[in-house]
């Protein structure tokens, strides 16, 4: 769907002869940093905490973008941002980073090296960040001798916006622009987001860089805009026939909707509560998120023609004669009311149900300078929700009325408290143009929710190391030893699902071979729905530190009531592998435990039969 809309309004402005920016071919996506800290406010750009659920999506999306043509790239994407950059927003352009090469090569590159080696990115964007002393715009260590000779890369890196600036301005490597853009062209850099090439004249008269250097870089930027056929007439390249009609055609607002209502994340349904009847007396809709669209678009979003708010898309599902009021209820930030339900109260009287639309903006988390209301920069400093939602919350079960709780936000949100007065809750993220009717449709039963945590949700911000600290020792799910208020990989369903006839062929696995996983699984609940059939990786016997457990493969399933379906997951010798202190990556002889089921293997879970457990052998 982007690389289709991208390329007509590419080829419809330049028949118009507009090349301006925001126009182009080359897409500076997707992000594949680690969002190691739930409190970094672009975590919310990322595929969540883990490296093997990041690079699968990132693969994916590289894919989807540059597409399979065997002559011609759709679009050039640019997985960012190269490397180990995670916040804190602010002192971005002046921190260096010093991961133990453990944490290097285990967490913070595989999702780069996969979208290179295995999607065939053509680009890639520098990060903001030193990284061992050296900016990472300008580190040969990182662009030349890891990214190319290493991984075989072959496309053009950007730097990121005005990062060569900073060289000079925050990181003091270089003390003038010329001296900034030659380190950065000669570590392996070819453009620049900003001015500093402009300086490039001058490197060259002044002896800093050769004509020669600067050709290579040069070079790699005309391969890819000749790949992507700016030099062909329209009728050689296959994409410029894709009309203008496409862009937010109904299949594609249709897919926008099914998307929001894919991404919900059911955390609580007592009762069970949901789905709510279409046929009610009277709802009342309150809180701060109800009505306001930038709940719906995130951190680095386009304009839809059309928004359809969580206000507008409840009012638009149920069924007529139903009576809906809404009365916001508290604002999104700020202090603690003293009368917390004083706008709300008169209207919760005769409900028959109450859905809370709280959590957070783009305004309270993003990247530095743009999230006004964010405590620092962008970041979070609390993950918990400002003082007058936890007010209000913790106030509306004093009505008697049942409370369904939508939650907005990019990020995890710690409401343990806040979740003990209400019958349900759904996390909705960030969901898009059509997120009001993606939200309703599982609110209301037409859509079963099947999406899953790509992060840990900590019970407390207490529970977080130091944010400048970038030892994952105590971070997410595969080091974090506390007991989380809800784990990665979680998220309930209206539906059962049950598993059972565990098989691994073979059991045995070597370097460079793969197992099969299959496994039966049975939807016995009363309605239709997805599953995400999870499978994760222990190292029962490793010689060094290695995680609790780790994603090893994962699948969604679409199954009817009463529906059994075998599904096959491919594991890779790679993850069985063990990185060492000292970032060597190899498969160690012995014992593994594969563990398969609709979320995390604690030990209650596995001991129940509800995830299921197979050994493997590595030789």
């Amino acid at each position: 769907v982007i690389s289709d809309e991208a390329r007509a309004k590419h080829h419809e402005f330049a028949r118009r002869g507009d090349r301006g920016i925001y126009k182009g071919l080359t897409f500076w996506s997707p992000n594949i940093n680690i969002f190691r800290d739930p409190r970094w406010g672009r975590g919310q750009e990322t595929y969540g905490e883990d490296p093997v659920l990041t690079a699968e999506c990132g693969k994916a999306f590289v894919r989807g973008l540059q597409g399979d043509d065997p002559k011609y790239l759709k679009l050039v994407a640019t997985p960012k941002h190269f490397a180990v950059h995670s916040g804190p927003e602010v002192g971005r352009s002046s921190f260096d980073v010093h991961p133990s090469a453990k944490d290097l090569w285990e967490t913070y590159l595989p999702a780069f090296e996969e979208c290179v080696r295995e999607a065939g990115a053509r680009s890639v964007m520098g990060a903001y960040n030193r990284l061992y002393g050296e900016p990472c715009n300008a580190n040969r260590r990182l662009l030349t001798e890891i990214l190319r000779e290493t991984w075989g890369f072959d496309g053009y890196v950007v730097s990121d916006c005005w990062a060569i600036e900073n060289i000079v301005k925050h990181h003091k490597t270089a003390s003038t622009l010329a001296e900034a853009a030659a380190q950065s062209v000669k570590a392996g850099c070819d453009l620049s987001c900003g001015c500093a090439f402009t300086a490039l004249r001058e490197a060259v008269e002044q002896g800093l860089i050769t004509e020669e250097e600067v050709d290579r870089a040069l070079s790699r930027l005309l391969e890819a805009r000749f790949r992507l056929g700016m030099f062909d007439p329209e009728e050689r390249v296959p994409f410029a026939s894709i009309p203008e009609s496409v862009v937010e055609c109904e299949a594609h607002r249709g897919l926008a909707r099914r998307a929001a209502a894919e991404g919900v994340v059911l955390l609580k349904n007592d009762g069970p509560i949901l789905p709510l009847p279409k046929k009610l007396r009277k709802i009342v809709v309150t809180g701060p998120t109800a009505d306001r669209l930038d709940v719906l678009w995130g951190n680095y979003h386009g304009y839809s023609s059309s928004f359809v708010s969580l206000l507008e898309g409840i009012v638009g599902k149920v069924s007529v004669g139903t009576k809906v009021n809404h009365a916001p209820g508290c604002p999104l930030f700020g202090p603690a009311s003293d009368d917390p339900l004083k706008t709300v109260a008169w209207e919760m009287a005769d409900a028959d149900v109450v859905i809370a639309c709280m959590g957070l903006s783009p305004a309270m988390e993003g990247e530095e300078g743009d999230a006004m209301l964010a405590a620092t920069s962008g970041d979070r400093l609390q993950l918990e929700l400002p003082e007058c939602q936890r007010a209000f919350l913790k106030a509306l079960p004093s009505q008697g009325v049942p409370i369904v709780l939508v939650l907005t936000g990019g990020s995890p949100i710690a409401v343990a408290e806040e979740l003990e007065g209400v019958q349900a809750a759904v996390l909705v993220g960030y969901p898009g143009c059509e997120g009001g009717n993606g939200v309703a449709d599982v609110l209301f039963g037409d859509f079963n929710p099947a999406g899953r945590l790509p992060f840990t949700v900590p019970a407390s911000t207490d529970d977080l190391p130091p944010f400048e600290d970038y030892s994952m020792e105590g971070r997410t799910y595969r080091y974090f030893r506390k007991k989380p208020l809800f784990p990665f990989g979680f998220g309930l369903s209206y539906s059962t699902f049950r598993y059972s006839n565990l098989r691994v062929e073979p059991d045995r696995i070597g370097a460079g071979g793969s197992v099969k996983v299959l496994v039966d699984v049975t939807n016995e609940g009363p309605y239709d729905g997805g599953e995400v059939v999870q499978a994760y990786v222990r190292d029962v016997e490793a010689s060094a530190r290695v995680p609790v457990h780790s994603l090893a493969a994962f699948q969604r399933v679409e199954l009817a009531k009463g529906e059994t379906r075998t599904v096959e997951l491919t594991i890779p010798a790679r993850r069985f592998e063990l990185v060492d202190e000292e970032g060597r990556r190899r498969l160690e002889p012995g014992e593994f435990h594969v563990f398969v089921g609709g979320g995390q293997p604690f030990d209650e879970d596995v001991a129940a039969g509800r995830v299921l457990r197979a050994t493997v052998t590595a030789e």
